[in-house]
């Protein structure tokens, strides 16, 4: 399935790129899927996107959680917590 990532903040400085499209393997079905199988990439793919840092997801424009389904076409942004003061 093709899908697009977009990346924002710090997450866009550390992997390098604000936008790519994949073709992700069928066994990536969820959002906590999505970010494991970017992770497996290394280097800065892995730091950027590790399990315990704190990140955000939204699939569509829409906030997502790590058993968000993806669906073809779908768009999913990776961003660091925002705040507000």
């Amino acid at each position: 399935m093709d899908i697009e990532l977009r990346f924002f903040a710090s997450v866009r400085e550390q992997v390098g790129t604000g936008a790519e499209r994949v073709t992700v393997p069928a066994d990536v079905r969820t959002v906590g899927e999505l970010r494991g199988w970017l992770r497996a990439r290394g280097g800065h793919w892995e730091e950027a996107l590790a399990e315990g840092r704190a990140l955000r997801m939204a699939v569509d424009h829409a906030v997502a959680r790590i058993d968000t389904p993806l669906t073809a076409g779908c768009e999913v942004a990776f961003f660091p917590p925002v705040t507000g003061g």
